[in-house]
């Protein structure tokens, strides 16, 4: 009895919902119907417009060097990438393994979300950088949103503790940043970010260890 109760409940919600879902339908139809030539002529004039700025966003994003992983051939450069950009992933690596593994993927996602500037630099090579952003551990990619480093991934810890770790999965933790536009599915792009502060590429830091093998 209990269970025929709860049946019949669960099939008025679902009959709402689609009695809901249909109306929506019939609005947008109705809504397509009251079109003249003049509204789908605006219509159609604004989406070529939409379509002429991402062009030329495109555009600028490739003569930034978006598209494709790069190397920052110095600390000077890196300033210089950071505030060209609006998004930038940087990796900050030295030639050993787990940082070849890093730039697998990166080098991957790099051509898939444009809107990105994937660089990689030299930790070893760039004391004064890896000391103000407090680089420690090896790999560690830097989340630069705007000129400031937003967040961080250090290591593979986050990304299942193994160096077996998917290209996708990479993809997800940087979507929960917001570092790339991300349109898959996944519950875990709406957990809330790290509550680290914010830390600007200018500001100083005092304090330097020495980096994980």
């Amino acid at each position: 009895m209990e269970n025929s109760a709860v049946r019949e409940i669960l099939e008025k919600q679902v009959l709402t919902v689609a009695k809901a879902v249909e109306d929506k339908i019939d609005e947008e139809i109705a809504a397509l119907e009251r079109l003249d030539l003049d509204d789908i002529e605006a219509l159609r004039e604004r989406r070529l417009q939409q379509m002429k700025k991402m062009a030329e966003k495109r555009s600028r994003w490739i003569s930034l060097g978006h598209g494709e992983y790069s190397e920052i051939p110095s600390e000077k450069d890196f300033f210089a990438s950071v505030k060209a950009s609006e998004r930038v992933v940087c990796h900050f690596y030295r030639p050993n393994w787990p940082c070849k593994v890093m730039d697998k993927h990166l080098a991957i996602l790099a051509k898939k979300h444009i809107e990105t500037r994937f660089v990689k630099i030299n930790a070893e090579k760039s004391p004064f950088l890896a000391e103000k952003l407090k680089i420690v551990v090896l790999p560690t990619l830097a989340l630069i949103m705007n000129a400031k480093v937003d967040d961080y991934v250090v290591g593979f810890d986050e990304l299942g503790g193994t160096d077996e770790f998917s290209t996708e999965e990479l993809e997800e933790r940087l979507a929960k940043a917001q570092v790339i536009i991300f349109e898959g599915e996944s519950s875990s792009l709406h957990a809330s970010k790290s509550t680290s502060q914010p830390r600007s590429v200018r500001q100083s830091s005092n304090s330097y260890s020495s980096d994980s093998d």
